[in-house]
């Protein structure tokens, strides 16, 4: 939405005509401006200010708010720029988030940017201005401009990258890294939306141009581009800096982790290469104290929102500083010579009197002349309450004195259908105001503000109404993500994951073996290169590239390692795999019968949506991501159909999935059914209890929870009121399964984390899915329920996209350490916060309150756990929740689903007592908003931990980015086996032939039960192996890609490609990434080409024994080889057995193709018929 057509409106007043000329011809001036019209002014000076405009407000959230809003009054949203808040606090030890750096030196650079055509409105908070950063000199000597046609130093290029911060990585996927790959090197700038890739012959650079971080590919050519540096703290100063810290280094005292972090520190700080705490030794390297202000030139405009408050945050924040900084001393965190690494208020303050500077705030008693001048400029709007007929009287007022008024809403085609209703008059609906007004008018406009305003004054009086005064509630806009933080698809390579020598995998043909790395091989003076997999006894086998396909990661049902087979007895494998697709045989027979019934039993149709449908979906306070609008989309569409819907909604910690099956359950309840929400805890059921009741109040629908929290008598009266049908959604643990409890006219239940629930539990799910309509939801995806998902038995939606500010959890992971949980903690109240602490043991819970009391005898701590009874849990909960204690020492109850937004330091005690998964729900617990989260996982240390118990932890720490359920289900499958999602009848099949390939059968045999077989190629597991033997060097240089994993994970790629198309693909991909193919990879995609044809044909084999080429064909006995080998050519041989390509031609690689195509193109019919 935009309503950059009211800007006119605002510049022709003469309030703001004053305004800009006193603005440019005084220093300072005081104009108190309503806060909810200052994006208005701020959008009108954008236009007439020629220099940049820094916007300084007190507090963080006030700067999103400012930066949401902003954006609907300038043509130019890229000209916005947020000056981001480091995440730790002053002298502490800890990352700063690279989201937060990029976002900072974009700040910079555009504040330095000559060339960019537009001036930066930059806005910061007191803490992001307070933060000491490099110099503008610093910053302009090591920004670098590259340009098409110049010469250029490899090695010089990739040290100056080094030094200016960006790191070494083996594939550029986010800014601040780069690459080297021969000739060509990859980098993104921070200041860029896209990566780019310079190809240099020699010195000379040939092409410069952007590519997708996804897809690896170029997107398009440009001539130059200026790469500014990547980090704040620049780590080619560090050396002498290691010296100077050296003493402090060598004579620390306290535990040995402590001493390990800063060798680490140590050691980098002397090599001069960035790590993750560089900034926190940012102070060391620059002496003079730089802020955000001595990148104002002398044409900025400074805004301050209130100076007053502006001061006394950044004192307080001082304060709290050097309280932090004796702390860390004492602990010895930093060293005690650590400099000052904020700008105190006294500098601050007189640099920004250095500018022109326009204060929205009364600072003294001399501005209370400007009082009067506010009052005739900006009022706030009124206010209705709720009311839309109120509102729409006023409108009308409005109207009648000729007043412009412009209504944002929503829920604007409600608000219109109701004006239409009452009034004659014609209001055009709008998604944007882009235009200048020439006269009164009313406009309708569908979107979202913060809150509206009168500007009663002037020639056209003005006013602009929001769901703010209309509604009293108010939500952002959703805005476009710019292509900076554009939605990424996935790499090329995520599929492939990688293997490590050890993984055990299975080859179709031989079993399970151990793989065992690359091992080059020359065969006939060509060079090839093969994937070593190691069976039982001295068993090995080199199986080629083109055969890779042939091969999947082992995943048993348990832990236990598998048995590996022996290469000389491969009637062992073939009799496991035929007993494995028989019994996926007989398990896609009983999905189908499900599925069958479900088709046949003629389910609810449910209704269109209903006007309160969209009300309840309008008020909505968050902006719904793409994913979820879509998600919604196809959930209505299976309830609106006659099938029973059976519908997995697959989405991270925190990604809106409530949303979404709360407006499922309101569209099932308007059209007269019954709702059942299962959910695995108790404490989760009086979370939804209160977001459903809260949600729905306003509609005349009645929302019950059954648990523990309700007493004997309240249960009763609950399930007779259910059955009766006065209970309209019902929300509950398994005691909702109970044979008591009846439904009046069930028809849609909502499963949250199946999985939780124990055996017999899901076999009554089972019964029920022919039924009623089923919405399953899931933050870890079970990949039982995700194979039968894709296998076609049940639909699966994915809500991947994050919340738009929300920020990946901080996760430390580590030995207990008490000093680090009292600085976690004492930050997290600091700043108004509440804290988790998990620990997963009643018996022991009030000796680890004791010993959490003495490491922070100022916060106030509240017990909670599941033996505790009903009441007294919900009123601890509830207390925690009002704000009563600052922390909340739990086990594992608060697991699933607790939304607490202002608890954003998490503690997990003892966390190798918990499975994986398990940390991945609890860590979900925080984060949950636009605040920065931090999540400490302590295990025992020592020896105490098992190899087990390190996986999980190192996995944690290793994703902790935004989306990354799928990924640690996948690492706990890999660690724990795959017991928990089997059937007992499944169990002995996969542990003989592993999850994937038994997944791969099961898949197939639901294709050909529901006769939509794929006419192309056959599975990998269904087709003969193809031996390919051909005088070509076969493998991927290491030269060209030195990365042994990327080469593994390209080999996999390319042995499973499917068609010539696809190879031809690859080749182009493989050329713009890694740049001119060698001939060895030339030589693999053409042995790939030669294996996917002789596939068409039924060839078993393409060999070079001696001087000529054999085309294997077990078909041709039957055929009239004379016309065949006539048809070929006259250097063709046709036997019972082989076509044979007697002379090898010097060209004889467009030979061999030529004969491939030629017999698939002449393939007899009843041969064809046959493969």
């Amino acid at each position: 939405m935009r309503l950059t057509g009211l800007i006119d409106n605002l510049r022709q007043t003469q309030d703001y005509q004053s305004l800009l000329a006193e603005l440019q011809k005084s220093d300072r001036r005081h104009r108190p401006i309503i806060r909810s019209a200052r994006p208005y002014v701020v959008g009108a000076l954008a236009q007439d200010w020629q220099g940049p405009i820094i916007y300084l407000t007190a507090r963080g959230k006030r700067v999103h708010t400012v930066a949401e809003q902003l954006p609907v009054w300038l043509e130019d949203e890229a000209r916005i720029h947020r000056y981001a808040e480091p995440t730790p606090m002053f002298y502490d030890r800890l990352a700063w988030d690279a989201d937060v750096i990029r976002e900072r030196l974009n700040a910079l650079y555009a504040l330095m940017d000559e060339d960019s055509g537009s001036a930066p409105i930059i806005i910061s908070s007191a803490r992001a201005l307070m933060q000491r950063t490099l110099s503008p000199h610093l910053f302009r000597r090591h920004s670098h401009q590259i340009e098409v046609g110049q010469r250029y130093k490899i090695d010089v290029l990739v040290q100056d990258w080094l030094n200016h911060g960006y790191e070494p990585v083996t594939m550029v996927i986010e800014p601040g890294t780069f690459t080297r790959r021969g000739g060509l090197l990859d980098i993104y700038p921070i200041n860029a939306t896209s990566p780019v890739r310079l190809d240099l012959f020699d010195d000379d650079l040939d092409t410069l141009r952007h590519f997708d971080p996804a897809t690896q590919r170029t997107t398009e050519k440009i001539r130059s581009i200026t790469i500014p540096p990547a980090r704040e703290a620049l780590p080619l100063n560090t050396p002498p800096l290691a010296g100077h810290l050296a003493d402090w280094f060598n004579g620390l005292t306290q535990n040995k982790d402590d001493v390990h972090t800063a060798v680490q520190d140590a050691d980098a700080l002397e090599h001069g290469t960035a790590f993750p705490f560089l900034e926190h030794y940012l102070p060391y390297l620059y002496e003079a104290p730089i802020s955000l202000l001595d990148y104002a030139s002398p044409d900025t405009l400074l805004i301050v929102e209130d100076i007053d408050d502006l001061r006394e945050e950044i004192i307080a924040l001082a304060e709290g500083a050097e309280a932090n900084r004796e702390s860390n001393i004492a602990t010895q965190q930093i060293a005690p010579d650590h400099p000052v690494p904020y700008v105190d208020w006294e500098t601050i303050e007189a640099d920004i009197e250095r500018h022109h500077v326009l204060h929205l705030s009364i600072t003294s008693l001399a501005d209370l002349d400007n009082v009067a001048v506010n009052a005739r400029w900006f009022m706030p709007g009124e206010r209705f309450g709720g009311q839309l007929r109120h509102a729409l009287t006023y409108v009308t007022e409005k109207r009648a004195a000729n007043e412009t008024v412009i209504v944002v809403s929503q829920q604007i085609d409600r608000i219109v259908e109701l004006w239409q209703e009452q009034s004659t008059q014609f209001a055009p609906k709008l998604a944007s105001i882009t235009e200048p007004l020439h006269n009164d008018s009313l406009i309708f406009v569908s979107g979202s503000l913060t809150e509206g305003w009168s500007a009663p004054h002037g020639d056209m009086p003005l006013h602009l109404l929001t769901d703010a005064e209309i509604f009293n509630w108010s939500r952002p806009e959703p805005r476009r993500r710019t292509a900076g933080h554009a939605k990424r698809g996935k790499l090329p390579e995520s599929d492939y994951s990688a293997w490590e020598n050890g993984d055990y995998v299975v080859h179709v043909d031989y079993g399970i073996g151990r793989f065992a790395g690359l091992r080059t091989r020359t065969v006939e003076g060509n060079e090839r290169e093969y994937l070593l997999i190691e069976y039982a006894g001295t068993d090995s086998l080199f199986v080629p590239i083109h055969q890779s396909d042939r091969l999947t990661r082992f995943v048993g049902p348990d832990e236990a390692p598998p048995r590996l087979n022996k290469l000389g007895k491969s009637d062992v494998w073939i009799k496991a795999k035929s007993k494995a697709k028989q019994a996926a045989e007989e398990e896609a027979r009983e999905l189908l019968e499900i599925y069958a019934r479900r088709a046949s039993s003629g389910g609810h149709h449910f209704q269109p949506d209903t006007p309160w449908q969209h009300e309840l979906e309008a008020s909505f306070p968050f902006v719904e991501t793409e994913d979820q609008v879509r998600v919604l989309r196809e959930i209505k569409r299976d309830m609106e159909s006659p099938m029973p819907m059976d519908r997995l909604v697959c989405g991270d910690v925190g990604y809106g999935k409530t949303e979404v099956a709360l407006r499922a359950a309101f569209k099932a309840v308007m059209d007269g059914r019954q709702v059942a929400i299962l959910v695995p805890t108790t404490v989760l059921a009086e979370q939804h209890y209160q977001t459903f009741s809260e949600r729905m109040a306003p509609f005349p629908l009645k929302v019950e929870s059954i648990s523990r929290f309700r007493t004997k008598a309240e249960q009763a009266k609950i399930i007779d009121d259910l059955a009766s049908g006065e209970v309209d959604i019902i929300i509950g643990t398994h005691r909702l399964l109970s044979k008591d409890v009846a439904f009046h006219d069930l028809g849609l239940i909502v499963i949250d984390e199946e999985q939780r629930f124990g055996v017999k539990h899901k076999e009554h799910f089972k019964k029920l899915r022919s039924e009623v309509d089923i919405l399953t939801l899931t933050a870890t995806p079970i990949p039982r329920t995700l194979y039968m998902s894709l296998s076609g038995v049940r639909d699966i939606s994915m809500i991947q996209t994050p919340p738009e500010e929300r920020l990946p959890v901080i996760t430390h992971v580590g030995p207990f350490d008490p000093k680090l949980t009292r600085q976690a903690i004492l930050r997290e109240l600091d700043r108004g916060g509440q804290v988790f602490i998990i620990h997963n043991r009643v018996r022991s819970i009030q000796t680890t309150k004791e010993r959490f009391q003495e490491i922070v005898p100022e916060a106030s701590i509240v017990v909670a756990h599941g033996q505790m009874n009903g009441p007294m849990l919900e009123g601890v909960i509830s207390a925690f929740t009002k704000g009563e204690y600052d922390i909340l020492l739990a086990t594992s109850i608060i697991e699933n689903g607790i939304d607490m937004p202002n608890v954003n330091t998490l503690i997990v005690d003892r966390a190798e007592w918990f499975g994986m998964s398990q940390l991945y729900q609890i860590r979900g617990r925080v984060g949950r908003g636009a605040q920065q989260a931090y999540a400490y996982m302590f295990h025992a240390g020592g020896n105490r931990l098992t190899e087990e118990a390190k996986f999980r932890l190192e996995t944690m720490a290793e994703h902790a980015q935004l989306g990354s359920g799928f990924q640690i289900a996948v690492r706990d499958l890999e660690l724990r086996g795959a017991g928990d999602i089997l059937s007992t009848n499944q169990t002995g099949h996969v542990a003989s032939v592993g999850l994937q390939l038994y997944t791969q059968l099961l898949q197939q045999a639901v294709k050909r039960l529901k006769g939509e077989e794929d006419t192309g190629a056959k599975p990998s597991y269904d087709q003969e192996r193809i031996i390919i033997d051909l005088p070509l060097p076969t493998y991927i240089p290491n030269d060209w890609i030195d990365e042994m994993a990327l080469r593994l994970q390209l080999y996999r790629r390319i042995g499973s490609l499917q068609t010539e198309a696809d190879v031809e693909m690859m080749a182009l991909e493989l050329e713009d990434r890694f740049g001119k193919l060698p001939r060895a990879v030339r030589g693999l995609l053409y042995q790939i080409r030669v294996k996917l044809l002789a596939q068409t044909i039924n060839a078993t084999s393409v060999i070079k024994p001696r001087q000529h080429i054999l085309i294997k064909l077990p078909w041709l006995a039957a055929v009239d080889r004379d016309a065949l080998a006539h048809s070929l050519g006259d250097d063709v041989e046709v036997s019972r057995t082989a076509v044979e390509l007697a002379h090898i031609p010097e060209l004889w690689q467009e030979r061999l193709l030529e004969i491939l195509e030629a017999l698939q193109e002449g393939l007899p019919e009843h041969i064809g018929s046959k493969i």
